[in-house]
C-alpha cells in the first residue's frame, strides 16, 4: 500500500464539497495511506499576487524531501484515467518517493511551488474552483487505484 500526500490551501467551506472529499478520501484510503495537510488561506485583505506568494511559502514549508511534488495546474499535462492509473502505480512503487499533490488557493500556485514540481497536472483546460478541483482529484485518484486493482468502478 503506497502513500499519497496532499497539500491543500483553504478549508472546504461548502458542506457538499466536504462530504464529497470525505467520501472519495475514504474510498481511496482503502488502496493507499493518505496524508493530508490543509493550510490557511492568506488574509483576504491582501492583493491576489501577495496571497499567492504567502500561500506558496506556507506550501514550501510543508514539502518534505521525499515528496515528488505534483502541482495541479490548468496549464499542466492532461491524462486519461487509465494513464493516471499507470502513473499512480509508478509513483507509489518507489519507497523513497511519495507523490504529493498540491492545490493552491483561489488564485493558484506561486512560481516557487510550480518550480519544485516534477509534474504539473491538469484536470481540465477550464479553470475550476479549487474546492471542485480537490474533489475531482480525489475521485480520479480513487478511479486510478480502482483501475489498477481491476475494480468494477471504472467501466472500460
Amino acid at each position: 500500500m503506497g502513500k499519497i500526500r496532499f497539500v491543500w490551501v483553504g478549508k472546504l467551506k461548502e458542506p457538499f464539497f466536504r462530504e464529497a472529499c470525505e467520501h472519495y478520501s475514504k474510498k481511496l484510503g482503502r488502496f493507499h495511506k493518505l496524508d493530508e495537510t490543509v493550510l490557511k488561506d492568506a488574509p483576504g485583505k491582501l492583493p491576489p499576487e501577495d496571497k499567492v506568494l504567502r500561500e506558496g511559502k506556507a506550501i514550501m514549508e510543508k514539502i518534505q524531501p521525499s515528496d515528488m511534488v505534483i502541482c495541479m495546474d490548468e496549464k499542466g499535462q492532461e491524462m486519461t484515467s487509465v494513464e493516471l492509473s499507470k502513473q499512480l502505480e509508478r509513483w507509489t512503487e518507489d519507497p523513497n518517493l511519495t507523490p504529493c499533490f498540491v492545490i493552491g488557493g483561489p488564485f493558484g500556485l506561486s512560481d516557487e511551488v510550480k518550480n519544485v514540481a516534477r509534474i504539473k497536472l491538469s484536470l481540465s483546460k477550464m479553470t475550476l474552483p479549487h474546492e471542485l478541483a480537490r474533489t475531482m482529484l480525489l475521485e480520479q485518484l480513487y478511479r486510478a487505484a480502482s483501475i489498477s486493482r481491476g475494480s468494477p468502478y471504472h467501466h472500460v
